[in-house]
């Protein structure tokens, strides 16, 4: 996310937000994953647009929006942002494919980004590095101070898998259909750092624990940090990290939407004295693979109750949690009509399965994908 613009004094609680989102290179004939030699040596430098930076494959492209205070600026600023990203992938006479994981290329085939950073997480991380052929999708929420920051995050953990359910777009990986709408959740968390950490209590325990990582070699720092939620390492932000890239510009603008509301609503709480909710660990993490799992396809799993419950239930309540705050930012109406699109056409994934189900052809899953991303782009 640029930082121009952003206050990092004062600020309230979810006045700014921004979005980042990673994208696959496929060539247009062929739709194969393609590295975009010319994009990402642009991107490394600076020079392939204001939003547009490298990842850890040449095959790659990451864009983030300038920093936004309403959802019209967030919508207008991911196109202006997917734009740039599309031009920069025709310098190679490539296209965006908008999933968090290619319908059936391999990461044998995503060279590593000859930049000192990625080199540097191959070298610490080995194959779970040269292997990262996932993308994803990340929300920077305006906080005051770390300690609201963690104060959100310890809130947050029992509602990251209906926020995950909502974005999957995952579901195939290596040409093999999964049986999972988020196949990227599963591959993500072969990292040791990776899912959502233990309650922190405060911006010292949070230190602690990165001071710990940082010790056992796993990370160089916060930046490196893989969690689910996390306080971001250079911006006065909480950053949501939980998500599948979104293939459609509702969508995105809608996981924006519901994450920032929801920051707003759990740092409210921890000013009231609010106690965090108690979680067991191995609970939270059966509930986040029952998002990755079924995505709105099929139940979830709600941490707090444990029992199942339905998908349409499980947004609802979320729903219900934020209208207050929705209503109070002038975003309810927006954001009600956002959620019902998608439970009316469904998610990425299950759009991208029902497309492979009907043709047996991947070649159309991924023209779906690349289409779909591309709607809504000047």
């Amino acid at each position: 996310m640029r930082t121009d613009g952003l206050q990092t004094e004062g600020a309230a609680v979810g006045r700014t937000l921004g979005v980042e989102e990673e994208f696959h290179l496929v060539d247009p004939d062929t739709l194969e994953l393609t590295p975009g030699l010319r994009a990402s040596a642009a991107a490394l430098a600076g020079e392939a647009g204001e939003r547009v930076h490298p990842e850890i494959s040449t095959t790659q492209l990451e864009i983030a929006t300038g920093v936004c205070t309403t959802l019209e600026q967030v919508r207008s600023e991911l196109v202006a942002a997917r734009t740039e990203a599309a031009a920069a992938a025709k310098r190679d006479g490539l296209l965006l494919l908008a999933a968090s994981t290619h319908p059936w290329s391999s990461w044998h085939s995503m060279p590593v980004t000859p930049g000192e950073r990625y080199q540097a997480m191959v070298g610490r991380w080995a194959g779970l590095a040269r292997q990262q052929d996932i993308c994803g999708c990340h929300v920077h929420v305006g906080v005051p101070d770390l300690d609201t920051a963690v104060a959100v995050l310890d809130r947050a953990r029992p509602y990251i898998p209906v926020l995950l359910a909502m974005t999957a777009s995952s579901p195939f990986h290596d040409g093999v259909d999964t049986g999972y709408e988020s196949w990227r959740t599963l591959w993500w968390t072969r990292f040791p750092h990776a899912g959502a950490p233990e309650p922190l209590g405060d911006a010292d325990g949070y230190r602690r624990v990165l001071a710990g990582l940082v010790a056992s070699g796993v990370v160089e720092d916060g930046s490196h940090l893989y969690w689910d939620v996390r306080p971001s390492a250079r911006l006065p932000t909480v950053e949501f990290r939980l998500a599948d890239v979104c293939t459609t510009l509702d969508d995105a603008v809608l996981h924006a939407a519901l994450v920032r509301s929801l920051v707003r609503v759990l740092a409210g709480r921890a000013a009231r004295g609010e106690p965090v909710p108690e979680v067991r660990p191995e609970v939270l993490r059966a509930a986040r693979w029952r998002a990755a799992r079924s995505g709105l396809s099929g139940p979830l799993f709600d941490p707090l109750r444990a029992e199942l419950v339905e998908p349409r239930e499980a947004v609802a309540a979320l729903l219900t949690e934020l209208a207050g705050d929705l209503a109070d930012a002038g975003e309810e109406d927006e954001v009600r009509a956002m959620v019902q699109e998608l439970l009316g056409r469904g998610t990425s994934a299950a759009r991208q399965r029902s497309t492979w189900l009907r043709t047996g052809d991947r070649r159309a899953v991924a023209e779906q994908v690349v289409r779909e991303g591309a709607a809504g782009r000047v």
